[in-house]
C-alpha cells in the first residue's frame, strides 16, 4: 500500500478549478485519454459542442472556467465531462463512534482512470474554505468537506422513466435537460459549499433550489444530529434524517425511474447496517468493479479520509487530512 501514489492536495483558493487543472495537468490529460478510450474522439468532440452550447444557453456561471480548462487541455472532452451525469454511488450519514457526525461515501463510475486522477482541491467562497474531492478539469462538486460547517456528497438519482424503453427514456430525459435553464446538481453543490455558512442554510438550499435534473444529496453537519439525505426532483425535495443511507433509487419520492448501477437496494441496506454497526461497509456490493473513490468525512473534526480505486482495487495511497 505504501508504494501506491499519493493523492495530490492542491491549493486552488485563488484560482479555482482552472488553477487545480494547471497544477495537475498530467492527471487531467490522462483522464481525457481514458475518456477517449470509452467514447471515440469524433463523438466526444460532438458531445463537447452540444455541452458548451447548452451551458451558454443556460447562462451557466462556470462556463468561463470550463472554457479555460478546455483551452488548457488542448483537446476535446472538457465540456462533455463537466456535464456528464452517469454514475452510481452509495452514501450514509450517522453518528461517528469517534465523536460528531460522519459521512460515508463510495462513488462508482464506469470510466476508468477516475480513481488514479483523484485530487483534493482547497477552494474558497464567501462562506469560507472547503476541500473539494474532485478531478483536474472538473468545475463542479461531487464530494466535499467544509471544515466546521458541513460535508456534502451527490448521488445520481434514478433515470427518469416515461414507460418507454431505456434508450428512449434516456433520450427524453436529455431533451428535458437541454430545455432547462437551471443549474446542474454538481454546480448547485459547489454554490452551497461557497455560500452557505451553516448546515441549516445548506439543507434549505439543497432542498429548495431548482435544478436541471433529479439528484440525491447527503449532508452531514458539525453539530450532533445534523445529518440527512435529500431526495430531489427538479422542483421538489424531501429530507430523511440521520442515521440514513442512499444509493441510486427512490426511497420517499413517488417517482418512476430506473436505479443506477448494480444492486442499488442491496448497497443502501448494507450502508444502513454499517451506520448501525451491524455490518461492514467496505465490502461487496458497495465495493465493486466500478468503484472509483472511498471516503469518510467528519466536518466537526475537520477529518477527511480518502482513497482512489479502479476495477482491481486501490490505486492510490490512503490520504488523511485533519484541518481542525
Amino acid at each position: 500500500m505504501s508504494e501506491l501514489p499519493a493523492i495530490p492536495v492542491i491549493d486552488a483558493r485563488d484560482g479555482g478549478p482552472p488553477a487545480a487543472a494547471a497544477a495537475a495537468g498530467p492527471q487531467m490529460r490522462a483522464l481525457l485519454r481514458d475518456a477517449r478510450r470509452l467514447v471515440p474522439t469524433p463523438f466526444l468532440a460532438l458531445a463537447d459542442r452540444i455541452a458548451r452550447r447548452w451551458l451558454a444557453r443556460a447562462d451557466n456561471p462556470y462556463l468561463g472556467e470550463i472554457d479555460a480548462i478546455a483551452a488548457l487541455a488542448g483537446r476535446s472532452g472538457a465540456h462533455a465531462l463537466n456535464t456528464s451525469f452517469e454514475w452510481g454511488c452509495t452514501c450514509g450519514v450517522g453518528d461517528d463512534p469517534d465523536g460528531g457526525v460522519r459521512l460515508l461515501r463510495v462513488l462508482d463510475w464506469h470510466q476508468s482512470g477516475l480513481g488514479r486522477a483523484l485530487i483534493v482541491a482547497w477552494q474558497r467562497g464567501p462562506a469560507g474554505d472547503y476541500a473539494n474531492i474532485t478531478w483536474p478539469g472538473f468545475a463542479g462538486v461531487v464530494t466535499a468537506m467544509a471544515p466546521g460547517r458541513f460535508a456534502v456528497a451527490l448521488n445520481q438519482a434514478p433515470m427518469m422513466s416515461w414507460g418507454l424503453t431505456p434508450p428512449v427514456d434516456w433520450f427524453v430525459g436529455r431533451i428535458k435537460v437541454w430545455r432547462s435553464r437551471d443549474l446542474p446538481p454538481v454546480h448547485l453543490l459547489r454554490q452551497v459549499c461557497e455560500t452557505c455558512a451553516t448546515y441549516d442554510e445548506a439543507r434549505a438550499c439543497l432542498r429548495d433550489t431548482a435544478i436541471c435534473l433529479p439528484a440525491l444529496f447527503t449532508l452531514a453537519g458539525s453539530a450532533p444530529g445534523e445529518g440527512c439525505v435529500i431526495e430531489r426532483t427538479q422542483h421538489r425535495g424531501i429530507c430523511h434524517e440521520m442515521p440514513t443511507a442512499i444509493a441510486n433509487h427512490w426511497v420517499g419520492l413517488a417517482e418512476r425511474g430506473r436505479s443506477r448501477g448494480g444492486h442499488s437496494h442491496e448497497r443502501a441496506a448494507q450502508m444502513r447496517a454499517a451506520l448501525l454497526g451491524t455490518a461492514p461497509w467496505l465490502t461487496a456490493p458497495i465495493l465493486n468493479r466500478d468503484t472509483r473513490l472511498v471516503a469518510t468525512i467528519n466536518p466537526a473534526r475537520g477529518h477527511l479520509s480518502l482513497q482512489g480505486w479502479e476495477k482491481d482495487g486501490p490505486v492510490t495511497a490512503p490520504l488523511i487530512l485533519q484541518s481542525r
